[in-house]
């Protein structure tokens, strides 16, 4: 588009200073890089080591798992207001403040002595580490010119699905290593220099202080309840039985409540608090459902392998991530491919392979059985690596690549706020398919094995003289061993079942990759454009 075009290249002639990357800038921009790298990788880090906190801190079954909650409620709060508060406070401000005040949550985090204190912590960790992810986006679309994005976009896109991907591994290892608190204490250090370079060598703009007598404090509540309520309907939702529970049920209510305001107010508030007229931009609004769809593969696929690992095969948290580090290498390898491909190459066509290869990947997960292992899985983990970096960067570059510099804070927050609610839609879903299949099969597989069936009564025999024959009671253990069979089995379809879905899923984006609007010189890397 011609906007974004003049915005970043100017007339034909004098593009070539342009070319040139500002040292003091190239060096913020990597420190915001890895703030918000430690900002992501803090969402999925405690998840290998929940059972660790939860003995630590004395926790129930039911209370550990606000740990993640919390942060992933107050986070998702943050990303489309930091937009806002970016251009009231200016990007040096937020983020810089966001740095030290993640840093500042982290230690407490570390010190907590309760689940109550822990879950207060991670809120604040959460809502102030929030400010720094859309920071990253935006800047990098600021600052450096279109030919530079096959530098640039590769970068973010590494780190937005690199951390998220290996935090379950280095959140293991960490415990393993040392003990739960290193989680929270290895950001210290590192938070410290990132808000130190922030505060020195961010200069890309300047805040806007008569936005904050506009300031839509309505549109803020009503955001709050509407996402707040909707990440917390989405976590607890399929675990309690949906409106069955009270929490749920009165959540549900306060979250359509929070929706009428906030989307009333962003269509009638002199400054809302969150600009949805981007989506106006029919590459940004592909581009925010690719991203959605991008939320399910990441955060989903990242779920579920765990839990297969855990429940089918046994693995402790060490063990799961490292059969499942290899996707964050397939992705750090493939990142300077898609960055080089995405200056020569339709970037719907990248977005097309990329999808294609996911589906790819979880259909050949469709043929799982109770005896995959690392070797099993390595080429579906190498499919899904290599897949969401050939998404993420072209999906980045047609989203936020065509959009006016004005509009690029706030669409900046909409774009990853789409990544973190499709994470969250995408979990709810998958554990409601992994129980309601996971019934229905038990119920068809337990009318097979009864009196009656010859290959069934002959097992059963079989085993109970086994047991038997080691001094136990024979028919009620081998009866318990045989429903043990049933169950994994069950769980076994149900997850192929997820897999088959997500196949769909993927090769349906595939098609509509081709849809979006092929954009001109931004995204491809010239100079000039028409």
């Amino acid at each position: 588009m011609a906007n974004a075009t003049t915005a970043a290249g100017g007339p034909g002639a004098p593009a070539i200073p342009e070319e040139k990357i500002d040292p003091k800038k190239a060096i913020a921009f990597l420190a915001m890089v890895f703030g918000m790298f430690m900002a992501i990788l803090d969402i999925q880090i405690v998840s290998a080591s929940l059972a660790e906190i939860q003995a630590g801190l004395s926790a129930s079954s039911d209370e550990i798992s606000w740990v993640q909650t919390s942060y992933l409620i107050a986070e998702v709060i943050m990303i489309p207001l930091s937009g806002f508060l970016g251009r009231l406070v200016s990007t040096r401000i937020l983020f810089s403040v966001s740095a030290a005040g993640f840093t500042a949550a982290s230690v407490l985090c570390a010190t907590a002595t309760n689940i109550d204190q822990m879950i207060v912590y991670r809120a604040i960790q959460g809502f102030i580490g929030g400010g720094m992810i859309p920071s990253v986006f935006a800047a990098a679309f600021t600052i450096f010119p279109p030919s530079k994005r096959s530098i640039v976009s590769p970068m973010i896109g590494l780190v937005a699905t690199l951390a998220p991907t290996i935090g379950p591994t280095v959140g293991g290892y960490l415990s393993h290593a040392f003990s739960w608190h290193w989680l929270f204490l290895v950001n210290v250090i590192p938070g410290i220099v990132v808000a130190i370079a922030a505060w020195n060598l961010i200069d890309f703009d300047k805040g806007d202080r008569s936005l904050l007598s506009k300031f839509d404090w309505w549109g803020l509540a009503g955001m709050a309840a509407f996402l707040g309520s909707l990440e917390y309907v989405l976590e607890e939702g399929p675990r309690n039985d949906w409106l069955q529970d009270h929490a749920v049920y009165y959540c549900s209510i306060v979250m359509v409540v929070g929706a009428i305001i906030f989307f009333y107010r962003a269509f009638t508030a002199e400054q809302p608090i969150v600009d949805l007229f981007a989506f106006k931009n029919l590459n940004f609004a592909f581009g925010s459902a690719f991203s959605f769809v991008l939320g399910i593969g990441l955060y989903g696929l990242t779920y579920i392998y765990p839990v297969y690992l855990g429940q089918i095969r046994g693995y402790d948290a060490l063990m799961i991530g490292e059969a499942l580090f290899v996707s964050g290498l397939a992705m750090f390898f493939t990142a300077p491919i898609a960055g080089f491909l995405s200056g020569r190459m339709d970037p719907r066509f990248m977005i097309m392979i990329g999808f294609l290869g996911f589906g790819a990947g979880t259909w050949t997960m469709t043929h799982l059985t109770a005896d995959w292992d690392f070797y099993e899985l390595l080429i579906p983990q190498i499919l899904r690596g290599c897949s969401l970096m050939l998404c993420m960067v072209p999906i980045n570059n047609l989203a936020l690549g065509t959009l006016p510099l004005a509009r690029l804070k706030n669409a900046s927050g909409l774009f990853n706020l789409m990544r973190n609610l499709g994470g969250a839609v995408g979990l709810a879903v998958i554990n409601q398919i992994l129980t309601d299949r996971g019934a229905l099969h038990y119920a068809q597989l337990s009318e097979n094995v009864r009196w009656g069936n010859p290959e069934a009564e002959d097992l059963m025999n079989s085993m109970s003289k086994n047991f038997a024959s080691h001094g136990l009671d024979g028919p009620t253990t081998a009866l318990s061993r045989i429903s043990g069979m049933v169950h994994q089995q069950a769980s076994l379809l149900s997850f192929m079942d997820v897999f088959y879905i997500l196949t769909m899923l993927f090769a349906l984006l595939a098609v509509f990759a081709l849809l979006m609007r092929k954009p001109g010189a931004p995204a491809s890397g010239g100079g000039g454009g028409h």
